[in-house]
């Protein structure tokens, strides 16, 4: 019995030399393959194609080998033994997953990083080259379905009893996964749609939507002029153009709405272009152009795109100043103040205005379709212009459109999901002038679990002031003040704010300036909205607080708010509240 027992003791030392000999192992293939995916994203954004494959190898073989050494039977039999084996299960899960990833994710993408660089979407001849996306598209799917499976089982991997280095591990990759996988998503969805879009099948046409931010609506600002654009084989132009003013107004909308779209905003939103985007629901907004567009000029596009002059600025940044054929110069610097400020005092006509408008839209792609521009600086332009809600985009093709939703560019109403709740906060302009200028807005958004059964409590804060001069309404041109022709006293700002939560959400009650709040409050769709009027005078300011309650699955998801695309650019702030007060009124 003594040699029995004293030989069990020996195998069970053995194991354990076993197993903490390859884990240290393990341990280190996985810090080298950690340190090899931050070398290989440098790689790939300078377009090292040759560097990156040898990256990617190297990342591979670190990989399999981790993943080897957590394999075998002793490993394995370890995996059930009491406290040790939860961390040996997590370290064995978090190597199959990076070996996943390295193998169907990094090896397909840096076999095509070099046909996708970014100075080979430069136009050469106008024209840019769309065949290395389509070879593409097989690579960066496969990559995408890995990256959305290997997210899913690092969520599922059990860290209630692990040792804090392996839970900060797992969080880790969690974190870095989660992030990942929806670049992934994003990047797949534009390497599917864009050839296509882009005329690589046949010939596309858009209207394309200048959004003047010096009068907002809900989904950016009052489109002042639209255009066609013309996409063939990765050639863009633009073709006619004309006034925003000059479309309708219709008898009836163009189109059906919503109940709950005429309840919001009227049915002018279906009857002029300038307020088809009075609601925040891009797919609304693009369907409602179209057929005006169509029935203006008696063509049928493929979709709408939606741009504004503060996109226009950092695009200006990758094509260096463009020169205006009325002599102006438009550069980054000057790009918002000229087109949204400056304009009115010099063109007093609103038609002027218009074309100015229109004109420095043109001459930016023009530059931009010309190659004349800095590809990587273009692209973190329009990455930019995506992130603040400027960029807009819609499909009249129904598989199209299914791809672009839940996209930035999208332009859908808040969503819901295990990490993230999303409010959102939608300005339209009251005093039919450019006061908006001078409007700048803040929004706070926090969320807390003040309740026994779990619901989570959410308060949106939004404040507004009026920047404008306190001589606005004798120092500013009638144009932008409105001159009280729409029952607005000059200088002052009228404001319509909804605050939108998500789907099936409860409200709880509103404040304004810490007194009851005179609101709407109603539904679009399964979204809870409360809208409220603000007038304000210059130098006035305005605080505006909502909450409401949600469901009690997704209390420890993150709050989040996204918001009208001003002048001026602003971030979402936590908010803290109490618990007992989150709309205090005096």
């Amino acid at each position: 019995m003594l040699w029995i027992v004293l030989a069990i003791v020996l195998l069970l030392l053995a194991a354990v030399v076993w197993v903490g000999v390859r884990g240290l192992l393990a341990k280190q293939h996985l810090e080298r393959s950690v340190s090899l995916v931050d070398t290989l994203k440098t790689e790939i954004v300078a377009g090292d194609s040759d560097a990156a494959k040898r990256t990617a190898q190297e990342l591979e073989d670190n990989a399999g080998s981790a993943r080897s050494l957590t394999g075998d039977p002793v490993w394995g039999a370890a995996q059930y033994t009491p406290f040790f084996g939860t961390n040996l299960r997590a370290v064995r899960q978090v190597a199959v997953v990076v070996d996943d990833v390295a193998t169907g994710a990094v090896r397909p993408v840096a076999g095509v990083i070099g046909d996708l660089n970014t100075e080979g979407f430069a136009p050469k001849n106008g024209r840019v080259d769309l065949q290395p996306l389509v070879d593409a598209q097989p690579a960066v799917a496969r990559a995408t379905t890995t990256l959305t499976r290997a997210d899913a089982a690092a969520a599922k991997i059990d860290t209630t009893a692990t040792l804090s280095p392996v839970t900060a591990a797992v969080n880790r990759l969690r974190n870095a996964l989660g992030s990942v996988s929806q670049q992934a998503a994003t990047a797949n969805k534009v390497v599917q749609l864009a050839p296509a879009m882009l005329g690589h099948d046949g010939d596309r046409n858009y209207v394309l939507l200048f959004q003047n931010n010096a009068e907002l609506r809900a989904g950016g600002g009052i489109p002042g002029a639209v255009a066609l654009l013309q996409a063939k084989d990765g050639a863009i132009s633009l073709g006619d153009q004309a006034a925003g003013s000059s479309f309708g107004p219709y008898d009836q909308p163009v189109l059906p709405l919503s109940a709950d779209t005429t309840s919001l905003y009227g049915n002018i939103t279906g009857r002029y272009m300038q307020d088809v985007n009075l609601t925040p629901r891009f797919d609304v907004t693009g369907a409602l152009a179209r057929e005006m567009w169509k029935q203006k000029f008696g063509q049928q596009v493929d979709g709408v795109l939606a741009i504004d002059p503060v996109t226009l600025g950092y695009i200006l940044r990758a094509t260096g100043p463009v020169q205006l054929a009325t002599g102006d110069t438009l550069t980054s610097d000057n790009a918002v103040k000229l087109l949204l400020s400056d304009v009115y005092a010099k063109y007093p006509d609103p038609t002027v205005q218009d074309a100015f408008f229109a004109s420095a839209a043109s001459a930016v792609f023009d530059k931009v379709s010309s190659g004349g521009f800095d590809a990587k600086k273009l692209i973190a332009a329009l990455a930019d212009g995506t992130a603040d809600g400027r960029l807009r985009l819609w499909s009249a093709d129904a598989a199209e459109q299914k791809q672009i939703a839940g996209t930035a560019v999208a332009g859908a109403l808040p969503t819901t999901s295990k990490r993230t709740r999303e409010f959102g906060v939608y300005l339209n302009d009251g005093t039919a002038a450019k006061m908006d200028y001078y409007l700048d807005k803040k929004v706070s958004v926090g969320s807390s679990v003040c309740r026994k059964d779990g619901r989570p409590t959410s308060v949106v804060e939004v404040t507004l002031k009026n920047t404008a001069p306190a001589d606005a309404a004798t120092s500013l041109p009638r144009y932008v003040t409105g001159g009280g022709a729409f029952g607005t006293e000059p200088g002052k700002i009228k404001t319509l704010v909804a605050v939108y939560a998500p789907a099936n959400a409860i409200y709880l009650g509103a404040s304004q300036d810490g007194k009851g709040a005179a609101l709407q409050t109603t539904v679009d769709g399964e979204h809870p909205v409360a809208q409220l009027e603000t007038l304000l005078a210059p130098g006035q300011s305005t605080t505006f607080r909502v909450a409401y309650l949600g469901d009690a699955k997704y209390a420890s998801a993150g709050v989040q708010a996204t918001s009208t695309p001003g002048v001026r650019s602003s971030k979402v702030e936590p908010l803290q509240f109490d618990c007992a007060k989150p709309v205090p009124v005096g």
